[in-house]
């Protein structure tokens, strides 16, 4: 049986030959046999900022070009396993590659190193130990620097506050030694100035003494003045009795002039001296008068003699004063001892 020679393919150009799928080790059919070229330090230009690619002539690539070939491929291959699966596309995440015209130069220059920290440049490992150490004792003597700084600040201020309580307190002390001078001056001052009332009014009795007398001699005070009794009108003794022999002299006190002189019932016989000031004194119960009114007499003149005349239970003279003529008496023993006389 005979067959038929097939026909004979017609010469197609490569402009008309059919385009192929892209896939990883595929071989497109306009491109021709290449010779695999990597780039080498000698040609590659460098990047800065990025991570830089030794390129070399010959061989395998050992940069990141050829990984990135390698992810490109594999997310192309991913893609099409994907589409014809029908399963869902899986997240890949890819490094951030420098484009492949930057790692591709003619120009050759050598690859740097990564600069050296300052820190550490040109250290050792004994010069970080010795670093760290002195770093150590640096912040040890800072915090003992602080810390004695914090106790000098407390030891100053208490130190201040107690010279504030010593000074306080000699303070104090200063001002009541002070008071309790001033108190010793003023006692003093006083008890002076009552020595000096004293002598003072000593000398005035003393002179007073000259110009006043008492009015008897020879005598005993038998009843003082105020003293209750039934013997006496009024219920009380208005006077003060002098107890003497009957005939005794009985003298002026002062100056002054007779008012009264004669028969005075209860009291006997009565003399009244008015002084220059209007005091009236009465001499009662007297045996004798010896002055008449309107008569002037000095200090110590005699008057009259005592007696037993009246309302009287034995001989005696019996004193009245009374001040501005008053018809009511004072004690004549306080009158007598203002005017320096003592009975």
């Amino acid at each position: 049986m005979a067959s038929n020679r097939p026909a004979p393919e017609a010469p197609s150009l490569p402009s008309q030959r059919p385009s192929e799928t892209f896939a990883y080790g595929g071989q497109r059919v306009d491109e021709g046999p290449w010779e695999e070229w990597n780039p080498t330090a000698d040609s590659l230009r460098p990047v800065r900022g990025r991570h830089r690619v030794a390129k070399q002539r010959g061989g395998l690539a050992r940069s990141s070009t050829v990984l990135g070939v390698g992810v490109i491929a594999a997310v192309g291959a991913g893609g099409m396993a994907s589409a014809n699966t029908g399963k869902p596309p899986v997240s890949i995440s890819l490094p951030d590659l420098p484009s492949v015209g930057s790692l591709i130069s003619d120009d050759e220059v050598p690859q740097e190193a990564a600069p050296a920290a300052l820190s550490t440049f040109g250290s050792t490992a004994d010069d970080t130990v010795q670093g760290t150490a002195d770093a150590g004792e640096a912040l040890r003597t800072r915090i003992m620097a602080q810390a004695e700084s914090q106790q000098t600040q407390v030891d100053t201020k208490a130190l201040a506050a107690v010279e504030a309580a010593a000074a306080k307190a000699e303070a104090d002390a200063a001002a009541q030694a002070e008071q309790e001078a001033e108190a010793k001056a003023a006692a003093a001052k006083k008890k002076a100035e009552e020595q000096a009332a004293k002598v003072a009014e000593a000398a005035r009795l003393a002179e007073l003494a000259k110009q006043y007398t008492l009015p008897t001699s020879s005598y005993t005070i038998t009843s003082t003045f105020g003293q209750a009794g039934s013997m006496w009108s009024s219920g009380y003794h208005t006077g003060l009795d002098f107890a003497a022999p009957t005939g005794t002299l009985i003298k002026a006190v002062h100056s002054g002039t007779i008012t009264e002189a004669g028969w005075a019932g209860s009291y006997g016989y009565r003399t009244i001296l008015t002084l220059d000031d209007g005091t009236e004194l009465w001499f009662c119960h007297q045996s004798s008068i010896s002055v008449s009114v309107g008569q002037k007499v000095g200090t110590g003149d005699v008057i009259g003699r005592v007696g037993a005349t009246g309302n009287v239970t034995g001989p005696h003279l019996h004193l009245e004063v009374h001040p501005g003529g008053a018809a009511t008496g004072i004690d004549p023993m306080a009158w007598l001892r203002d005017k320096g006389l003592t009975p």
